[in-house]
């Protein structure tokens, strides 16, 4: 008896269910090969832990995290910006390799997720991680306040339209975060809106997953005291003050409702498929070896290969 004939044989609930168990199953298998390229040490790493050591400030889907137990001034054995230099250039050199592969691959793409408190260093994260990546293969979205438009969709719409396209790396400067983080904090909407978007955000972002887009995020962890110091920088300096807004000050009074916004999001949205870094980063220079060693060796896992060439037998180059 093939499947068709058992099909037959089989009552409008049992076909159902067993569909069930099918479209389950395969969402199951795909996620779970996802969450082994998202823990990339498991495939690429010989001698664990590497180093540095960005498996630690991964947040495990069955874990509770208080960042309050997160030290910011956290570097390992590296003391100063100096002992981190080469192991930082090694770490872009791979990047930009493993991004022309997966440009050219063309089949898959990778969705980074930065989000720090004010001050939190997204930007010179950019900047430093990021740098001789071929710009055609790498985009930037900032989410501001939303507009008009998308306040007229649904919550997720603008980010939906930002996600990366095949072969690209795609980095969410803030992102879908921000509605359940500013919004609950600010009060702007019920505690019963912002809180059912956890699951919302799980299933969209496995949704991408499934849709063979990578998804690895970062929460650029800070302490009061070094916002206040990089706040203070910026007054100081004339080159600076364009960066210093008086909303500054004013989002600083609510740190501790930020932190605990942060807090949740990261515990209820932290999954096997699209894990969350909390990563020490009052020292700027380890944070941005972690985030691209992690990067790094997440492209590695996802291993993309160069497309089979064309038969280029007796080509002749006309004169």
């Amino acid at each position: 008896m093939n499947q068709d004939d058992r099909t037959n044989n089989l009552n409008p609930t049992d076909v159902t269910e067993a569909e069930e168990r099918e479209t389950t199953q395969a969402a199951e298998q795909k996620a779970s090969s996802v969450a082994n390229v998202v823990s990339p040490e498991t495939l690429v790493v010989n001698e664990p832990p590497p180093k540095p050591d960005y498996p630690r400030y991964r947040v495990s889907p069955d874990e509770r995290i208080r960042l309050a137990d997160i030290n910011p001034d956290a570097c390992e054995h590296y003391k100063k910006k100096k002992d981190v230099e080469h192991e930082l250039e090694i770490q872009r050199k791979r990047l930009a390799v493993l991004q022309e592969r997966l440009y050219a691959e063309n089949k898959r793409s990778v969705l980074i997720v930065l989000q720090a408190m004010d001050t939190g260093g997204k930007d010179g994260t950019i900047k430093h991680v990021f740098r001789g990546i071929n710009p055609q293969g790498c985009q930037v979205w900032s989410f501001k306040k939303p507009t008009d438009e998308e306040l007229s969709h649904d919550f997720l719409w603008r980010y939906h339209r930002r996600a990366p396209r095949r072969g690209m790396i795609t980095i969410f400067n803030r992102s879908h975060y921000e509605d359940v983080l500013i919004v609950r904090v600010k009060d702007l909407v019920p505690e019963q809106v912002w809180r059912q978007r956890y699951r919302v955000i799980n299933e969209f972002e496995q949704m991408l997953t499934l849709d063979n887009i990578v998804i690895i995020k970062f929460f650029l962890h800070i302490s009061k005291d070094e916002q206040r110091r990089r706040l203070e920088s910026r007054l100081e300096d004339p080159d600076k003050r364009w960066k210093f807004s008086i909303n500054d000050v004013n989002e600083r009074q609510l740190w501790d409702k930020y932190q605990q916004a942060y807090e949740d999001a990261i515990n209820n949205c932290s999954t096997a498929y699209a894990p969350w870094y909390v990563v020490p980063s009052n020292k700027k220079w380890y944070r941005n070896l972690v985030i691209a060693r992690a990067i790094a060796d997440t492209l590695e896992a996802m291993n993309p290969q160069y497309p089979a060439a064309e038969k280029l037998e007796n080509i002749v180059i006309p004169a």
